[in-house]
């Protein structure tokens, strides 16, 4: 037993001294270290021309990105996988900001289900009929990998096509300031 408990602690210390540098990961400086997004390129990043897409929305719909802007002030994109957590975000967004931005489209991206049906099944089943969102079904991650989201992802795009934000969507009050803010 002794022998055991021995390698343990051997194991565990190999593994803390080779994560070397770790000491900075526990005391991080709050400084974003991605380079800055040159403005006038395509790309998901703050500061770039948002990449344009088609999807279709739950009710076969289509819907391009760059024919929106001309009629809205801005447009918010959610990445869905109807979970808790997204219900959270979801709901949040449908009480708070939806009401608060009539000149702003709000757009769900299901990038989990394999059809638009499907889509449109977890839309209904999860209460999002009507709700303020229209639900498009990313049913082959194209605008997951645009726009290099994951769960909970949320863009902002101004009128200009200009990406405004990209971040994982927390308590919505840098939804709200960014949405206030758009020219």
């Amino acid at each position: 037993m002794f022998f055991v408990r021995k390698c343990c602690w051997l194991l565990l210390l190999f593994t803390l001294v080779s994560c070397g540098g770790m000491m900075d990961d526990l005391n991080p400086s709050g400084s974003n270290n991605r380079t800055a997004a040159q403005p006038g390129t395509t790309g998901p990043a703050v500061g770039q021309n948002a990449p344009d897409f088609t999807l279709s929305d739950t009710l076969g719909n289509s819907v391009t990105l760059s024919s929106v802007f001309p009629t809205v002030q801005g447009v918010v994109i959610y990445f869905t996988m109807w979970c808790p957590i997204c219900d959270t975000h979801m709901s949040n967004m449908q009480s708070s900001q939806i009401p608060s931005f009539p000149n702003v489209r709000f757009y769900a991206v299901d990038y989990v289900s394999a059809t638009v049906a499907d889509a449109r099944n977890a839309e209904i089943s999860n209460g999002y009929d009507g709700s303020g969102f229209t639900i498009l079904a990313d049913t082959h991650q194209t605008v997951l990998d645009l726009y290099q989201a994951t769960m909970g992802s949320t863009i902002v795009i101004d009128r200009t096509g200009v990406v405004r934000m990209n971040e994982d969507y927390k308590d919505g009050s840098r939804l709200q300031t960014v949405l206030s803010n758009l020219p």
